[in-house]
């Protein structure tokens, strides 16, 4: 074996090659040149304050309430289309046995109590899917929004009786009270006040 062989693993390395400028890290004046290993230094992308960040992850706790808009928004669009069916179902049967003028004006507050169920059910969604990427007006309106919940929730509760009104308003009591303390704490105005790009 010879100290020219380039396969010994006992013998002198070989010489590398300089590194080429803008490689590694930047070259000082009057040092010497130094062996550079890896990529070059990208530069960060403009208005980006801490160069090549990742970007905010949602809280937690928006999660959460991002992910109970969307359930509640099931529950409401549901009831709206149950409801719908069902005052649709008593108006046919009243037309047929001949009281449908009597009935006509309860069968349209009916639909409209269906139609609100299907709109908050809508805007349950929209509020749920603005969380990603909404300002302020997304977590004022969803603080308005599950304001007006906790309300109805309370009505319910007191003019219920015992009965599926008092358990559905402990539950619209308990969904809307998550949802409003998520809006309602620090970590909701860091993430609905960052800056987009």
């Amino acid at each position: 074996m010879s100290f020219g062989d380039p396969n010994n693993p006992y013998g002198p390395p070989p010489q590398q090659p300089p590194a080429a400028p803008g490689y590694g890290y930047p070259q000082q004046p009057g040092v010497p040149p130094q062996q550079a290993y890896g990529y070059p230094q990208q530069q960060g992308y403009p208005g980006y304050p801490a160069g090549n960040a990742m970007p905010m992850e949602m809280p937690g706790l928006m999660k959460t309430a991002r992910v109970l808009l969307f359930i509640l928004a099931g529950f409401q669009i549901l009831v709206g289309l149950i409801a719908g069916v069902a005052v649709g179902a008593v108006q046919d049967v009243s037309n047929g046995v001949g009281t449908g003028d009597d009935t006509g004006g309860l069968a349209g507050l009916g639909f409209l109590i269906a139609a609100l169920f299907l709109a908050l059910g809508a805007l349950s969604i929209f509020l749920g899917v603005k969380f990603k990427n909404g300002g302020s007006g997304i977590r004022i309106t969803t603080i308005v929004y599950s304001a007006l919940m906790i309300l109805g929730g309370l009505v319910n509760l007191v003019n219920g009786g015992g009965g599926s009104a008092t358990f559905g308003g402990l539950i619209s009591l308990a969904i809307a009270g998550i949802i409003l303390a998520s809006m309602v704490n620090s970590a909701a105005t860091t993430w609905f006040n960052r800056p987009r790009y």
